[in-house]
Order: structure tokens, then C-alpha cells, then sequence
């Protein structure tokens, strides 16, 4: 499955629903604000660390650009393009986007 979050884990939890109920070799696709989860030294840093031992975690490189977020991104975070972004969603099954 793959996973969309769009907002800012300053402004909602939908990340940490995210993470805590994405199974086991699911993908995480951080998209718009919620880029800034996927940045060194923020509140949610550590939760998405310790996830990509076990989900594949992606940020949407034109968002980190728009953010100026790209240079800060953790360890572990793939950057994709818009193209990277359908090859995602056309690999999974199945795709739930976190509003």
C-alpha cells in the first residue's frame, strides 16, 4: 500500500496514524506541507526514522524545493520527482491518502 500525507505534522496527526498503522513494506509518500515531517531535528524526526526500518519513505522533491526544506531532509527519506510519484502509485495496489 502506499501512503500520502499532505499536511504539516505541526498541523495534524495524520502522520502519526500514518506510521502506526501502515504495515509492514508499505511506502510513505510525504507530499505539499507535509515535507516538514521529513526534516532533521522536527517533533516527528525520530518516529520517521525509526519507520523507514520498516516502510519505505518518500518526500515529493518539487514540495521540498517550494519549502526550501531539500537540504534538511533526515536520513533515510528518498526524494522522488512527479514522474517517481506515479511510478509509486502504479507499484501498489492500493493507495490511502491522510487528509
Amino acid at each position: 500500500m502506499l501512503h500520502i500525507v499532505n499536511k504539516s505534522p505541526s498541523q495534524s496527526r495524520t502522520l502519526d496514524s500514518c506510521l502506526r498503522l501502515a504495515q509492514d513494506g508499505s511506502a510513505v509518500l510525504l507530499i505539499e506541507d507535509g515535507v516538514y515531517a521529513a526534516t532533521k531535528g522536527n517533533a516527528d524526526a525520530a518516529a520517521l526514522h525509526a519507520a523507514c526500518g520498516r516502510l519505505q519513505v518518500y518526500a515529493l522533491q518539487p514540495d521540498c524545493d517550494a519549502r526550501a526544506v531539500t537540504a534538511m531532509l533526515a536520513e533515510g527519506i528518498t526524494l522522488v520527482d512527479y514522474g517517481g510519484f506515479v511510478d509509486l502509485v502504479a507499484q501498489r495496489s492500493t493507495t490511502h491518502s491522510w487528509l
